[in-house]
C-alpha cells in the first residue's frame, strides 16, 4: 500500500516537474529565443498610426481670389444593423433618397446589406450619390436624421455623417479648363491640377502613439510625430474679372451662333502673362462626372489646330516690312494670282481693280498677300519668318498636352497659300496669340505663362515667374509701323474687315479671319474657322485678344460679323476695368453711344453687389478701381450724380476709409485727390499746380498724411485721335 502511494507520488511528481520544465523551457523560447518577434507583435498591439492628410495646395488667380482649395466634405453612411433593428427601412430609402437623388431600390440594397454569416453590416457608405457631399446638402441630411430621431425618441436612427475634405472650385465653371480638376478620391485629372499635382498634393504627415486594450490612447505614452507638408500655393497670371468677362461673352455668342467649339484667349503682350482662357463648351469641375461628353473637357486653346486664314497674314505682313518690300502706297491688280499648280481668288473673285497693298490689307485681298509672301519675300524667307514667329514649335505653357502646330509647305503652291493663312499650315490659338503680341509690343517672341509664382506655405519661400524673351522676330520701327496698318483694319469704317473691333475712345489694331475647313482633301465651303485677332491701345498694349469659333451655324459670316463684336466686348470691358482711360482728339466729337462724356454722372451703386457694379459701370464705359479686401461695396467716389470727366475713374470701397491702403493718384486733380483722401481719412498736403504726379505717405501725431506733388498737364496731352464712327453695310474680305 504504502509502496503503491510512493509510485503514486512519484508519478504525479514527476509529471509535474514536468510540466514546469516544459512552462520554463516554452518561456525560455519565447522571451530569449523569439523575444524580438513577440516584442515586435507586442508593439503592432499596443502601437497606433493616425494618418494626417495634407492640404493641397491653393490656386488663386493673380489678386489672391481664390480658384481652387480643399474643402470640408462629408460622406453619408447608413448602419443596417440599426435601421434594421427600430424598422426605418421605409423612411429613410424615402427620405435619403430625395435628399441625394438616389434610386430607392439602391438605397433599399444598402439599407438591408448583410455579411455572409447573415449578420446586417453595422456600416455602408452612400456612393456615389452620397459621397463627399458639401455643406449644403450635408446640413438637408442632418436635419433628415434629426427629425427620424425626435420622431421615434431615438438617439441612433443608423445615418452616420463622415467628414472628409475634397476639392472645391469656388467659381465653379470659371476658368475651368485652366484649372482642370482633382476627382472625388484626390487624383489630379487635367489642366494645372494634374500638370502641378507633384506640387500641389504635399505630403501627408503621420502620428504613432501607444493604446491600451481597449484602444485608447495611453497619457504619456512615447509618441512618434511626424507633421503633414501641404501643397504648394499656386497664383496664376490670369484675372478672373477679365476671364468673366471672357466667359459672359462667350455664352451669349455661343447661344446665338451655335458653333462646334468657340476659343477665346486674353494676354498681356508685354510679358505673355494670360490673363483669361476659355472654351465652349465647357464644365463645371465641381461635377465633373455630370459631364458625359469627352468634349466638354477639351482645351481648344492648346490643343486644337487648324488652318488660322486670314489672321495669319499679319506674320506675312511683318516680314514684308521688315524686309522693306512693303509700299502701300504701291498698287497691283486684285482679283485673282496665279501661281504654279495653282489660281488664287480674292473673296471678291472679281476683284477691285488696281488698289494699294495699304487697301489689300484693309480688304484681306488673299492676292495681295501672295504678291507679298510668296513673290517678294520668296519661300525661303517667308518659311523662316513663320519659323521665328514660333509656328510648328510648342509654346512651353504651364498646361498639359498642348500641340505644336505644323509648317510643311513642300509645292510653290504650299507657300503661297501659307502666305495667307491656309494650305500645310496649322497653328493653335496660343501660338497665334503669341505670334501677334511679337508685333504688338516691339517685336520680342515671348514665352507665354498662366502661372505668376508658386509659394511653399511651409517656408513662405515663392519662386516667381519671369518674362522671358525667345527671340526677336523684328525691330520695334518694323512694330510700330505694321501696327498702323493693323489699326487702320479695325478704324476705317468703310474698308476695313475688323471695324466691328472699333472701340471709340481706344486705338485698337487686329485682323480678321475666315478659314474654310478641308473635308477629305476638299475645302467645304460650308464649314468654316472664322477667327479675330488684336490688340489694344495700340500705342500702348495692355491687352491681346484671340477668339476663334469653329463652324458657326451660319457659314455665310465671316471673322469680322461675328469674331470682332466678341473681341470688342471683352478688350473694352476689359481696358475699363484695368484703369486704361479713354482718349478722344475733340471731347465734342465723342458721339458714339456708350462711352463717357463730359456730361456724364456717376451712378448709384448703393445696394449692388462688386460683381454687378463693375458690370454696370463697364457697360456705361466707365473706368473703376476697386480698393480695399472686403466683398461688399461700402461705399464709392465719386458719389452718385457727381459729374464725371472724360477719362476719369470711380473708386468702389469694400472697407472703411481709414483701414484702407492709400491708392496711386497719379493723374488726379487736386480737387479729387482731396476728395478721395477724405474719405479715407487721410490728410493732404499739395506742392504745386496742376495734377498729381507723385506722391509720398507719412504719419503725424498718428495721422496718416499724403503729401501731393502737382504739375501742369502737357500740352496736346490727348491729342491722339480716332476715325469716324460711321459703319457702313458689312463686307467681309477675307477668304481662303
Amino acid at each position: 500500500m504504502i509502496k503503491r502511494i510512493k509510485l503514486r507520488t512519484l508519478l504525479i511528481g514527476g509529471c509535474i516537474t514536468l510540466f514546469f520544465a516544459l512552462l520554463v523551457g516554452k518561456v525560455f523560447v519565447i522571451q530569449v529565443v523569439q523575444a524580438d518577434f513577440w516584442q515586435g507583435h507586442a508593439e503592432e498591439l499596443w502601437s497606433k498610426k493616425k494618418i494626417l492628410p495634407a492640404s493641397r495646395g491653393v490656386i488663386t488667380d493673380r489678386n489672391g481670389d481664390v480658384l481652387a482649395i480643399d474643402a470640408p466634405a462629408y460622406t453619408v453612411a447608413v448602419n443596417p444593423k440599426i435601421i434594421n433593428q427600430y424598422n426605418l427601412q421605409d423612411e429613410i430609402v424615402e427620405g435619403l433618397s430625395k435628399i441625394l437623388d438616389k434610386k430607392e431600390s439602391e438605397l433599399r440594397v444598402l439599407v438591408n446589406a448583410k455579411r455572409e454569416n447573415g449578420e446586417f453590416y453595422p456600416q455602408r457608405e452612400v456612393r456615389k450619390e452620397g459621397w463627399k457631399i458639401d455643406q449644403e446638402l450635408r446640413n438637408k441630411v442632418e436635419e433628415f436624421k434629426s427629425e427620424l430621431m425626435e420622431s421615434h425618441d431615438l438617439e441612433d436612427v443608423g445615418i452616420t455623417l463622415i467628414k472628409e475634405q475634397k476639392r472645391y472650385y469656388p467659381k465653379e465653371t470659371l476658368a475651368a479648363h485652366i484649372l482642370g480638376y482633382a476627382d472625388r478620391e484626390g487624383n489630379a485629372v487635367s489642366g494645372l491640377e494634374a500638370y502641378y499635382n507633384e506640387e500641389l498634393m504635399g505630403h501627408n504627415g503621420s502620428i504613432e502613439y501607444k493604446s491600451d486594450g481597449r484602444g485608447i490612447e495611453i497619457p504619456k505614452a512615447s509618441e512618434i510625430y511626424t507633421p503633414a507638408k501641404n501643397g504648394k500655393n499656386l497664383q496664376l497670371t490670369i484675372d478672373d474679372t477679365i476671364q468673366y468677362y471672357i466667359e459672359e461673352a462667350m455664352k451669349e455668342a455661343f447661344e446665338e451662333l451655335d458653333p462646334i467649339s468657340m476659343t477665346v484667349i486674353a494676354a498681356d503682350p508685354k510679358t505673355m502673362e494670360i490673363l483669361g482662357m476659355a472654351n465652349m463648351p465647357t464644365y463645371n469641375p465641381n461635377e465633373y462626372w455630370k459631364d458625359v461628353d469627352q468634349k466638354n473637357f477639351y482645351n481648344h486653346a492648346i490643343k486644337s489646330t487648324y488652318e488660322p486664314g486670314s489672321t495669319f497674314k499679319i506674320v506675312t505682313l511683318a516680314g514684308a516690312v521688315q524686309e522693306g518690300l512693303f509700299d502701300p502706297n504701291a498698287t497691283y491688280m486684285s482679283g485673282s494670282i496665279r501661281v504654279p499648280g495653282q489660281t488664287i481668288h480674292d473673296v471678291k473673285r472679281s476683284g477691285w481693280g488696281p488698289i494699294s497693298y495699304l487697301e489689300g490689307v484693309k480688304r484681306s485681298s488673299n492676292v495681295s498677300f501672295v504678291k507679298l509672301g510668296y513673290e517678294m519675300l520668296g519661300p525661303e524667307r517667308l518659311k523662316e519668318y513663320v519659323d521665328n514667329f514660333g509656328f510648328g514649335q510648342k509654346t512651353g505653357i504651364e498646361l498639359p498636352g498642348e500641340a505644336k502646330g505644323t509648317v510643311a509647305p513642300v509645292q510653290p503652291a504650299d507657300f503661297a497659300a501659307m502666305s495667307y493663312g491656309h494650305g500645310t499650315l496649322v497653328v493653335t490659338p496660343l501660338q497665334q496669340i503669341v505670334g501677334v503680341s511679337a508685333v504688338a509690343n516691339g517685336g520680342n517672341l515671348m514665352e507665354p505663362h498662366i502661372v505668376k509664382s508658386i509659394t511653399d506655405p511651409q517656408t513662405d519661400e515663392t519662386i516667381e515667374t519671369q518674362p522671358t524673351v525667345v527671340r526677336q522676330v523684328i525691330t520695334p520701327e518694323t512694330a510700330k509701323e505694321v501696327s498702323s496698318y493693323l489699326e487702320q483694319v479695325v478704324s476705317d469704317q468703310k474698308i476695313g474687315t475688323g471695324r466691328h473691333a472699333y472701340i471709340d475712345g481706344y486705338r485698337v489694331a487686329g485682323k480678321t479671319g475666315t478659314a474654310v475647313k478641308p473635308v477629305k482633301g476638299v475645302y467645304d465651303y460650308t464649314k468654316q474657322v472664322v477667327s479675330f485677332i488684336g490688340y489694344a491701345p495700340v500705342d500702348d498694349p495692355k491687352i491681346a485678344v484671340i477668339v476663334v469659333i469653329d463652324e458657326p451655324k451660319n457659314s455665310d459670316l465671316g471673322g469680322g460679323a461675328i469674331a470682332a463684336p466678341i473681341f470688342k466686348k471683352i478688350v473694352n470691358q476689359s481696358l475699363q476695368y484695368m484703369g486704361v482711360p479713354k482718349k478722344y482728339a475733340d471731347d465734342t466729337s465723342n458721339k458714339t453711344t456708350g462711352s463717357q462724356s463730359n456730361t456724364s454722372k456717376a451712378p448709384d451703386l448703393k445696394g449692388l453687389s462688386i460683381r454687378e457694379s463693375k458690370d454696370l459701370l463697364a457697360s456705361k464705359g466707365i473706368s473703376y478701381v476697386t480698393l480695399g479686401k472686403g466683398s461688399d461695396l461700402v461705399s464709392q467716389f465719386p458719389k452718385a450724380g457727381n459729374l464725371l470727366k472724360s477719362g476719369q475713374h470711380m473708386y468702389l470701397l469694400t472697407e472703411e476709409g481709414k483701414n484702407m491702403k492709400i491708392p496711386s493718384l497719379k493723374g488726379e486733380s487736386l480737387r479729387d485727390a482731396m476728395e478721395l483722401l477724405s474719405v479715407l481719412q487721410v490728410s493732404v498736403k499739395g506742392q504745386g499746380a496742376g495734377y498729381v504726379v507723385d506722391q509720398t505717405s507719412t504719419e503725424e501725431n498718428g495721422q496718416r498724411v499724403v503729401t501731393l506733388i502737382l504739375e501742369p498737364p502737357a500740352e496736346n496731352e490727348n491729342a491722339e485721335g480716332s476715325n469716324s464712327s460711321t459703319v457702313p453695310e458689312d463686307e467681309t474680305g477675307e477668304s481662303p
